[in-house]
């Protein structure tokens, strides 16, 4: 009698695919599929890139390669970036973008799908994970998913993600603050980031990351943080990992700057083995 895992890979795609997926509030992704080095693996990892990031930056690519060797791996481009529609929520709508993704990962034969999101990503992973928390039917009330296929996570990473909404206590994120608030700061987003950001205040402020962490269990997390991060210093994971109750692993990267690009083919290649055994 074949395995799941058997079954699962028998409908895997064995090359690279692009789509674009349709979100639940009508916006159009674009996303792209690499298989699996291992054919047998019936875990999907589902990557959510930074602000002002896209499917086809170098480091994002280079995240995708590394965490192949564990799964098959999603990159999704977020509204607003890329070649991706509507206008960046920068976190706040961005759950309806990552639960497209994963329902993709269902439909492409992925019985285990585990989020991994850096910076911004972390943050929605985190409110994807805790609004999914108990979603086994992919209906999702909170977000208006409509999907046949399960959005939520079996297993959650959050990569160099704030703690809390509105934070302006480090130069980069002063700047960051600029690009969103300020009209010019948006055009210089539109022509020069490829980033389109919505013009209008949060009406109602979403969950913060660290209202999300304690919802996510019984779900496995992993909460990753570099101990140089210029744009969150280490007290953002740590009161993460508080929040979580003991639940979310910690591990605060010696040396390491901030999201992907400082995260080494050695972290993600820990990220991807952790991802694999969390999963189940």
């Amino acid at each position: 009698m074949r395995s799941s895992r058997d079954r699962a890979a028998e409908v895997q795609p064995r090359t690279a695919v692009r789509t674009v997926l349709r979100t639940a509030d009508g916006v159009s992704i674009e996303a792209a599929y690499t298989p699996a080095s291992d054919p047998v693996s019936d875990c999907a990892i589902v990557v959510a890139h930074g602000f002002t990031g896209h499917l086809d930056r170098p480091h994002v690519r280079r995240v995708a390669s590394v965490l192949s060797r564990y799964g098959g791996v999603i990159t999704f481009s977020f509204r607003g970036h890329g070649r991706s529609g509507g206008h960046s929520t920068v976190g706040d709508r961005e759950v309806l973008d990552l639960a497209a993704a994963v329902r993709w990962a269902r439909r492409l034969g992925h019985a285990r799908v585990v989020t991994v999101g850096f910076s911004m990503g972390g943050s929605v992973v985190l409110r994807h994970g805790a609004l999914h928390a108990l979603d086994a039917s992919g209906g999702s009330a909170q977000d208006g998913g409509t999907g046949a296929e399960p959005a939520h996570a079996d297993a959650v990473v959050s990569v160099s993600a704030p703690a809390r909404w509105f934070y302006r206590g480090t130069a980069p994120m002063r700047k960051v603050h600029w690009v969103i608030t300020r009209r010019t700061g948006r055009m210089v987003g539109r022509w020069y980031l490829r980033t389109r950001i919505h013009g209008r205040w949060w009406d109602p402020i979403p969950l913060s990351p660290v209202e999300a962490v304690p919802l996510i269990a019984p779900t496995p997390l992993l909460i990753v943080h570099g101990d140089r991060d210029g744009y969150f210093p280490v007290d953002h994971p740590l009161m993460l990992a508080a929040a979580s109750g003991g639940h979310a692993g910690l591990w605060l990267e010696a040396g390491m700057g901030h999201a992907e690009n400082a995260a080494d083919d050695e972290l993600l290649a820990r990220i991807g083995a952790w991802a694999v055994s969390a999963a189940g």
